[in-house]
């Protein structure tokens, strides 16, 4: 193992499981590096993971990819791309939310569980990673899962490390669930008489047989997308404009379909904004806590999965009154200067049940919290 400028660089699973065992002091996995201003501050010795990038694995018939922790995201979307295939949760990239350099990893997006608008067709990260290798607090290899689609275990580890913010171990490879990219896409716009109108409408179109793979409302307005081969993206959008008795609704086509949906799923609408919340809600009560939230706060607001994601942008955190405001789900301070990051709990405080199991199972992979003390708020 090699230390420069006070950060550690392992060169192999070997010498990341030693140095892990010989730590005297808190470590902060890094991958590209775009997700350091998310969480809680972290004081602690980076833990550069530069070396375990590139597709180890790539099996197009079979759907599966296994690949390094830290190959840039772009990387493997484009070795996708090149076979019609990809990453169905759709991953987010935060850099121009957050105003972040690096490259987006892949280990970086599952260890933050950043899934974008086809998260309410596909899935989340999390059901998509199917096995791992990593090392725990305790300096100790191991690997969870496998590299086949009908992996069955006792205890589904990966899906624990999916949303885990790297402190329960660091991640060295991972192998996720590939599907074929659709053929092309359309999105409708609908015009509603308000944010709850919109969400009906997305409500409705979810609920159809249309198979919906992006709902969310932009400025006011109902966007729905629909993915898949060309005679039958055609045969469904009529099919569904009539069933939303809209028929003159505007259109998007494929290019111009795709621009809209990067700018949803990275918020592009809120980089100005200096702090950003994002708020799980149930769909019917997203636009009446927006409202309870606008009572006292200018804000900007960006629903997306049909309305059970509400991305706010607020000039100052406001933490009391979001929190307060929110009648059922969690929210998270996704954006705010380090200052207000150290004062205010960035994830939603768990019930105490809850609490205790999650201390629990950070003790069992990491007993003395090597691993990101603090970065989730425990």
């Amino acid at each position: 193992m090699t230390e420069f400028s006070n950060r550690l660089r392992p060169r192999d699973e070997a010498d990341l499981a030693e140095l892990v065992r010989t730590a005297t002091g808190p470590l902060e996995p890094i991958g590209g590096g775009t997700k350091r201003m998310m969480g809680a501050p972290v004081e602690a010795t980076p833990l550069d993971l530069a070396a375990f990038n590139g597709i180890i694995a790539y099996e197009p018939a079979e759907l599966t990819m296994s690949v390094g922790a830290a190959t840039p995201l772009g990387v493997v979307e484009r070795e996708l791309e090149a076979r019609q295939q990809m990453f169905a949760f759709e991953p987010m990239d935060p850099r121009v939310l957050l105003g972040s350099p690096g490259e987006p990893t892949v280990g970086g997006t599952v260890a933050a569980a950043l899934a974008g608008p086809r998260r309410v067709k596909a899935g989340g990260a999390r059901d998509h990673l199917l096995g791992l290798k990593a090392v725990n607090g305790r300096g100790e290899a191991f690997k969870a899962g496998g590299r086949v689609v009908k992996n069955v275990t006792g205890y589904d580890v990966p899906k624990l490390f999916a949303g885990s913010w790297g402190t329960l171990g660091v991640m060295s490879e991972l192998t996720l669930k590939v599907l074929p990219a659709p053929e092309t896409e359309r999105t409708l716009i609908l015009d509603a008489d308000d944010a709850s109108g919109a969400i009906s409408l997305l409500a409705r179109a979810l609920g159809s047989s249309h198979e919906v793979t992006g709902a969310a409302v932009v400025d006011g307005r109902a966007a729905i997308r629909l993915e898949g081969f060309g005679p039958s993206v055609a045969w469904r959008v009529g099919a569904l404009l009539r069933e939303l008795g809209s028929p003159d609704a505007a259109t998007l086509e494929p290019a111009a379909s795709r621009s809209f949906w990067r700018d949803v799923r990275d918020v592009r609408s809120l980089a100005e904004a200096p702090i950003v919340w994002r708020v799980s809600t149930v769909p019917s009560l997203a636009a009446a806590f927006v409202a309870r939230v606008a009572l006292s706060a200018q804000l900007r607001v960006l629903y997306d999965w049909g309305g059970g994601l509400v991305w706010l942008g607020l000039d100052a955190a406001y933490e009391d009154l979001v929190r307060g405001a929110l009648a059922e789900g969690h929210a998270m301070l996704f954006k705010a200067p380090a200052e207000i990051r150290a004062r205010v709990p960035v994830f939603q405080p768990a019930p105490s049940g809850l609490a205790d199991l999650e201390r629990r199972v950070k003790a069992s992979f990491d007993p003395d919290n090597r691993l990101n003390p603090g970065r989730m708020g425990r």
